[in-house]
């Protein structure tokens, strides 16, 4: 359970958004999570906006009480204004939390984020890094994973967005029980993305089409006693005119909730709907 204590009674899941600085439509993309995670009936959401600017005032002021919270969803990517951090207390309050057993859910674009920070490396296990700055995972079509060392290779990139069959690969409570293979519309695959990759569990992985090889798509890390989820699914870029189809698949949502659920919990209760995806049918929510 979250270091906040968890929904062992019953209560509501607790979680916070960090938004405020991405390359992404942060807005719209915090609305799409709040509104899938508070429609569950399984989470109370709150949210903290940052500083869009390293000089503003306002960082003095901003200590998100990370403890009070059973989930952190991070909606934040410095990658095109690296200068901009959060306060060094900050970062190290982050770690402090997950490392006694708090949930971090990087959304989409937040393993692009805090190139700078060892432990966040540590915490997400591989994201959107260059050439040299850990190992990527790349998979065979029947799951077996090759690590690709440091300097090898190329940096983490993803081409055109494609319809992607997700391929299940881990028995993992968020995964229990969808298909084998199920797809989703227009999502990102990641390939070369790196990192330390410690204590981390691939949980699906699809074709990267341009290139015919196979990467992670959703990946968990254990940190001390703390839960880390991240997927390159997610995507709302700042030019989508309402709510993109790759967002309203029901097969990611589903995923979203299941892992917000067990990084706040250890455990998963919401069900895999009837209308999941297979693998050949791409099913949307309505808008």
């Amino acid at each position: 359970m979250g270091a906040a204590g968890g929904a062992q009674d019953g209560s509501r899941i607790r979680a916070l958004i960090v938004d405020g600085v991405n390359n992404h439509d942060w807005r719209k993309t915090t609305e799409f999570i709040r509104g899938t995670l508070v429609g569950t009936g399984l989470f109370e959401v709150m949210v903290t906006t940052t500083p869009d600017r390293p000089e503003a005032p306002e960082w003095d002021g901003w200590r998100p009480q990370f403890s009070a919270y059973d989930i952190v969803v991070v909606n934040w990517n410095n990658v095109r204004q690296p200068e901009t951090r959060w306060p060094a207390q900050v970062e190290r309050d982050l770690e402090t939390y997950v490392r006694r057993g708090g949930g971090l859910l990087a959304f989409h674009s937040a393993n692009n984020a805090f190139a700078h920070w060892p432990a966040y490396d540590r915490m997400i296990g591989i994201g959107w890094r260059g050439r040299d700055h850990g190992v990527a995972l790349e998979l065979e079509a029947d799951g077996q994973i090759r690590l690709i060392p440091a300097g090898e290779g190329e940096k983490t990139s993803h081409g055109p967005r494609q319809d992607t069959q997700v391929i299940r690969l881990a028995d993992h409570p968020i995964t229990r029980g969808t298909p084998k293979r199920w797809m989703t519309p227009d999502i990102e695959v990641y390939t070369f993305a790196r990192g330390p990759a410690e204590e981390l569990t691939v949980l699906t992985y699809g074709l990267h089409k341009a290139t015919g090889r196979y990467w992670p798509l959703e990946w968990v890390v254990s940190y001390g006693r703390g839960r880390v989820y991240s997927s390159s699914f997610g995507h709302i870029w700042k030019t989508d005119v309402g709510i993109p189809d790759r967002v309203l698949c029901v097969g990611f949502q589903t995923s979203l909730i299941r892992a917000a659920e067990w990084l706040g919990t250890g455990a998963v209760t919401h069900p895999v709907p009837e209308d999941f995806p297979s693998e050949d049918a791409i099913v949307l929510r309505d808008r």
